[in-house]
Parts: C-alpha cells; sequence; structure tokens
C-alpha cells in the first residue's frame, strides 16, 4: 500500500474510519434482509474465482473457457479465498476493506506529493476519502472499483515522485519507482480496461518528462516493459478465448446501450461530469455527494495546476485531472450511463475531492485572513463551513448506507431467490436463458444461454435489436428463461409457447413500479 515508510497513527486511523464505514454498510444490509453483494455483477466474480480455484481454468460454465471477465485481477484475488476455503462472502469484505485502506492511503500520498505545503493535511484527505458514500459502497458491493481506484492512485503517487521538481533521473530506487508504476499500471488494466487511459497519460508525462532529462529514458522504457509483463498474457487468452483483444463484456455493454449515443456528445458529457462533481444524475436540481461543496475549491486548484503545468512545460499537476475527465468522456463517449449510482464513473471521485479539498482549505484561509479585520468573524465563517460540509459528508454515508442496503436486499429478493427456485425445480443439465446471469450462475448451476452476451459473445450482435434477439431466443434450444416482463427485454415472453412457473415476490420492486422476476418454461413442441 502507499504508505510512508513506517506508519503513523494518523494511518491507523483512516484505516480504522474504513472499517467503522464498512462495517455500518454490512449492518445495515444484514439488518434488512441478509448478508450479500448490492450488483448481480458481484456474483459473476464468485463465479468465476470459484470455478478458477476448483478447476484451474478460466470458465463460467463448467467445461467452457470464457473471456467474459472485465476485472480478472479482482476474480483472482477472490480465487485465493476459495483455495484457502475461506468464507467467500467474508473474504470478498475483507478484500474490499484492504481496497479501501489502500485507497485512502495512495490518496494521502498523492495529497503530499502535489501539495507539499500541506502535507501535515494528508490524514484529512484520507478521512475524507474514507467518509465518501461511494467509495465505502464499493469497497463494500464485492467488485473491482475500490481496487481500480487504488491501483490508479498508487500509480499516480509513484509518478508524482518520478517527475516532481526535486527529483533526477539519477535519484536513488528512481528506476525501481518507474517499474514499480509500470506493472501497476498493467495491472490496472486487468482490473477494469478503461485502465489503460492512466497507463497511456503516465506513458506520455515520461515522455514529456524525457525531453528535458534525457536520463529519464530509461525511466519511459522500464515504466513501458513492466506495464507489458501482466498485459500480454492478458491480450493472448482473450483472442484465444474470444477472439478480440478485450473481454465480451466490454462489447456487450456498449452495444446494449448503443441507443444513448443519440443525444449529443457535449451534453452527455457534461451530464456526466457534473454527476461526479456530486451534482444529480439528471437536471440541475439536487445533490448526490457532499463533494460538490468544493467545487469553487477544485476549479481554483484545477486553475493553479495549469498555471503550474504551463510555466514548467510539462504534464504533472494536470495529470490526475486529465484522468478523471479524461475516464468521464470515454464513458460519455461510449456508456453514458448512471445507473447503479454511477459506479462506472466513481474513478474521478477520489481526484476531484483531492484537487477540491486543497483549494477549499487555500481558499478558506485566505478569506479567513481577509475576515481577521472583523474580530470572531473569520473563525465562525472558517468553522461553519466545515462543520456544514462535516455535517453532509456524515449525511450522505449514511445514505449512502440505506441505499446500500435496499440494493442488496434487491439482489437477494430477485436474482437470487430465482437461482435458488432454478436450483430446485429444474433438472440438472436444463439450458436457461437469462439476461442477469451472476446468481443463478453461482447457485443454480445450470447451462446458460447469456442475453446480455457475456459468456455468450454471439448475442452481443442481438442486443440493440430486441426482435432479432427475441427471434434468437426462439430457435435455440433454451428449455427456461427467465426475465422481468416489462422491464428487460419484454417481447421476450412472447418468443412462443412460454408457460410462467415461478414468480418472486419482493415488495421493493413492485414499490419502485418493476415486475418481479419470473421464470418461464419455453414448449418446443
Amino acid at each position: 500500500m502507499s504508505a510512508p515508510a513506517g506508519l503513523t497513527h494518523r494511518h491507523l486511523l483512516v484505516a480504522g474510519l474504513a472499517l467503522l464505514g464498512i462495517g455500518l454498510y454490512l449492518g445495515l444490509a444484514a439488518a434488512g434482509s441478509q448478508p450479500g453483494f448490492p450488483l448481480d455483477d458481484a456474483w459473476i466474480h464468485q463465479t468465476y474465482a470459484r470455478n478458477l480455484a476448483s478447476s484451474g481454468r478460466w470458465e463460467y460454465t463448467p467445461g467452457a473457457v470464457s473471456a467474459g471477465s472485465t476485472a480478472p485481477l479482482w476474480t483472482l484475488l477472490l480465487a485465493v479465498g476459495y483455495l484457502l476455503r475461506l468464507p467467500y462472502l467474508a473474504w470478498a469484505y475483507l478484500l474490499g476493506w484492504l481496497a479501501l485502506v489502500w485507497l485512502a492511503w495512495a490518496g494521502m500520498a498523492v495529497w503530499r506529493h502535489w501539495w507539499p505545503g500541506q502535507a501535515d493535511k494528508a490524514w484529512l484527505a484520507g478521512a475524507v476519502l474514507i467518509l465518501t458514500w461511494p467509495l465505502v459502497w464499493a469497497a463494500a458491493s464485492g467488485m473491482e472499483t475500490a481496487l481500480f481506484i487504488a491501483l490508479g492512485l498508487h500509480v499516480l503517487a509513484l509518478y508524482g515522485r518520478l517527475v516532481g521538481e526535486t527529483t533526477a533521473a539519477g535519484e536513488p530506487h528512481s528506476r525501481s519507482r518507474a517499474l514499480l508504476a509500470g506493472f501497476l499500471a498493467g495491472l490496472l488494466v486487468l482490473a477494469r480496461p478503461d485502465g489503460l487511459a492512466l497507463l497511456a497519460l503516465v506513458f506520455a508525462g515520461l515522455l514529456v518528462a524525457a525531453r528535458f532529462r534525457p536520463g529519464d529514458w530509461r525511466l519511459v522504457a522500464g515504466f513501458a516493459v513492466a506495464a507489458a509483463l501482466p498485459l500480454l498474457p492478458y491480450f493472448t487468452f482473450n483472442l484465444r478465448a474470444g477472439g478480440a483483444w478485450w473481454p465480451n463484456t466490454f462489447y456487450a455493454k456498449q452495444a446494449e446501450y448503443a441507443f444513448l449515443w443519440k443525444q449529443p456528445l457535449p451534453l452527455r458529457f457534461g451530464q456526466l461530469l457534473f454527476f461526479t462533481l456530486g451534482g444529480p444524475d439528471e437536471g440541475l436540481r439536487g445533490v448526490s455527494g457532499a463533494h460538490l461543496l468544493l467545487l469553487p475549491g477544485l476549479v481554483a486548484a484545477a486553475w493553479q495546476a495549469a498555471r503550474r503545468d504551463w510555466a514548467g512545460r510539462r504534464l504533472r499537476a494536470m495529470l490526475p485531472l486529465l484522468w478523471a475527465a479524461g475516464h468521464v468522456f470515454l464513458f460519455a463517449w461510449r456508456l453514458p450511463v448512471t445507473y447503479q449510482h454511477g459506479r462506472y464513473l466513481w474513478v474521478a471521485l477520489p481526484v476531484w475531492i483531492l484537487y477540491g479539498l486543497a483549494g477549499s482549505l487555500r481558499l478558506s484561509d485566505n478569506f479567513t485572513a481577509r475576515l481577521a479585520t472583523l474580530g470572531q468573524a473569520g473563525f465562525i465563517w472558517r468553522t461553519a463551513s466545515r462543520l456544514t460540509f462535516a455535517v453532509l459528508l456524515l449525511a450522505f454515508l449514511f445514505l449512502g448506507g440505506a441505499a446500500y442496503a435496499q440494493d442488496v436486499a434487491f439482489i437477494n429478493g430477485e436474482m437470487v431467490a430465482v437461482a435458488h427456485w432454478l436450483r430446485d425445480n429444474t433438472p440438472a443439465g436444463a439450458l436457461v436463458a437469462a439476461h442477469d446471469i451472476g446468481a443463478i450462475g453461482y447457485f443454480a448451476g445450470r447451462p446458460l444461454l447469456d442475453l446480455a452476451g457475456l459468456i455468450s459473445p454471439e448475442v452481443v450482435p442481438l442486443l440493440a435489436d430486441e426482435p432479432a434477439l427475441a427471434a434468437y431466443v426462439r430457435q435455440s434450444p433454451a428449455d427456461y428463461l427467465v426475465t422481468a416482463p416489462g422491464w428487460t427485454y419484454p417481447s421476450l415472453t412472447t418468443v412462443g409457447d412460454v408457460e410462467l412457473l415461478y414468480q418472486t415476490d419482493f415488495a421493493g420492486t413492485r414499490k419502485e413500479g418493476f415486475n418481479n422476476m419470473a421464470v418461464y418454461h419455453l414448449d418446443r413442441r
């Protein structure tokens, strides 16, 4: 983890806050229903990990090698728990806590390198990151998001040290830092394909630095070689298993939501950018996170960063901002969605928070100094502003916990319930066509026709054409169909002679205005 050479009590304090945050979310979920995950995708990772540990092969359905995971690094870590015969939920939660701690400590390291004049406030930056509700939600989700962000921030911290103002190419350990940064950047892509954006930015930044310090070319080469080490086997496997550089899911998600590309790209980008800054997911009214209050500080810090890089003819102070904004732009371009609380966009949050907090502290100190002539006014204003932010941060933490509990209850009440019914009421070899395959794959253990294209790549071209998908299901040998009438692909329930066999009774789904998931028998006579 990106911590100084000796842990301080402030690092331990941040780790303790992370434990309390995850404990709060898990406790709320257990009180609302039972432990679990807030996303069906988490069960996909668990299925891959369990099969990998038992067979040594990358399979979703036993016997069929699959390139359907966009986060193989996370799957490998989960598989360790199965090899050690640890409780899979406890292991996933432990990994999430460790990733959250790593994220905060790496964020503290970035803070010290980017704002050395405020190094004594690094603990505050770590605490704010820990208490930001989407990051806690991510850490308790059984997904790779927190690990991805931690890796990215660690790469940034190493990069900041490599191209720092006082750093020379010949500094002791600079080569080892470049190698470590490259290897972690390669692992970042294994955590999620969009990690390639930060890898490319850091490589570009090192190239810019090498123009002025010729000895740095060795650092550039070392970074590139180290990054290639984990990427070569990754791309080779994808090509052999799926016929493409990237996993099936990478293409399936884009195909499924291609209809959103009709909206102008600048509008999509502006909406997603404002959402990650703490605004609502639609329109201008509302707040989705306390860090929206840091927006003036973020603008001030970004302006100062741009001026420093322009004056120094380098790419350092602005690089984290380019990563965050570039990440949002990539999703605005190819996958402009905010569902599931905008989890695909959370990578940008730590960068906005770090810059926003640094800029806000500086603005606050300057404004307080100007108010000093008014006696206690400066003290009152500074105390009130900081207290307001702290209260909102904690309020959103609890609101996020309530949302997490509802999400876990939904997955348990719908996807897991359907999986258990299929396990208990269908023949072992029955082929099941389903859009959400995570819990079904883990608990039911039935062959699957994946209507989202993750493990059935032939479905991907049909995702934007519901009649064609319905025809494909009609012609397939599937025995059962799992869907939610009027929710996911409503015409699938009219593919022929279908008989409703089972429907869940989770009240939360109907309360939100949706139909419960159902299992249909497909009559082939």
